[in-house]
């Protein structure tokens, strides 16, 4: 009889004692999930105010506004749905690229960029345009500036895109945005990075750029494929052979680098 009371208290206790932990890790949960809705909401609304209270005064500066305000209204609609950790996240790193991009209108309209942001998605890496530059690949001419113009209105913060690292800059056009959107990059652009970025001093990067450009040459099968392993490959992505389709302007095509 005693045996089976204490078997009893026993079973209690244990049952009892992991209900109370199943309680204690739910409502830390809730609570963590509620800080990082709090967090991402406040990246949001710091965002919205400098969007809703600047205007470009020239072509950089109101692209790289306009830039900000695509991220606003995709952080918003993300700030909707959010309901996991990583959702949170999500929207807070969606609005702190829209604050890179206010920083870089502020920048181009001489105004006081505001405090330093956190690094995002390997800008480090990536480095940054240090000098001008222009470059024509396949008849297609491109430029790069460390400082806004007119004949480079487009900012990037930098990181890596595809898993290769673009880095931070104005530029003539945004040649990076298809890879954004679809996950890899087209063959041709590699001829693009080596261009634009071998040797500059900025480009913590540059020399890949050059020496993966000859490795894939050399594995080169004469049908435009690069192959497996470049060499040279210094991102987590692979080249492919994979078609954007979209026009990136100029008649350009990514897919082929067609010109």
């Amino acid at each position: 009889m005693n045996a089976t009371i204490v078997v009893l208290v026993l079973i209690v206790l244990v049952v009892g004692g992991g209900w109370y932990l199943a309680k204690t890790r739910a409502a830390a949960r809730q609570r963590a999930l509620e800080d990082a809705q709090a967090e991402a909401r406040r990246w949001v609304e710091r965002l919205g105010g400098q969007v809703m209270s600047l205007t470009g005064t020239d072509v950089a500066s109101t692209q790289a506004l306009a830039d900000a305000s695509e991220r606003f209204t995709a952080a918003g609609s993300q700030m909707e749905q959010a309901r996991t950790l990583e959702q949170c996240k999500l929207v807070t790193q969606t609005a702190m690229e829209g604050l890179y991009y206010v920083r870089a209108a502020r920048t181009a309209m001489g105004m006081d960029p505001g405090p330093e942001l956190p690094d995002l998605n390997g800008q480090g890496r990536a480095g940054k345009v240090s000098e001008d530059r222009e470059v024509t690949v396949q008849g297609h001419n491109y430029a790069a500036s460390p400082h806004p113009g007119a004949g480079t209105p487009h900012y990037y913060p930098g990181g890596m895109v595809a898993g290769r690292p673009v880095p931070q800059g104005w530029y003539s056009e945004p040649w990076w945005k298809p890879a954004l959107v679809a996950g890899v990059w087209g063959v041709g652009t590699f001829l693009l990075f080596d261009a634009m970025f071998t040797g500059m001093a900025g480009v913590a990067m540059a020399d890949a750029y050059s020496d993966g450009y000859a490795d894939g040459m050399a594995a080169d099968d004469g049908g435009g494929d690069f192959g497996g392993d470049t060499g040279g490959d210094y991102g987590a992505g692979d080249f492919g052979g994979g078609d954007f389709g979209g026009d990136m302007g100029g008649g350009m095509d990514f897919g082929g680098f067609d010109i």
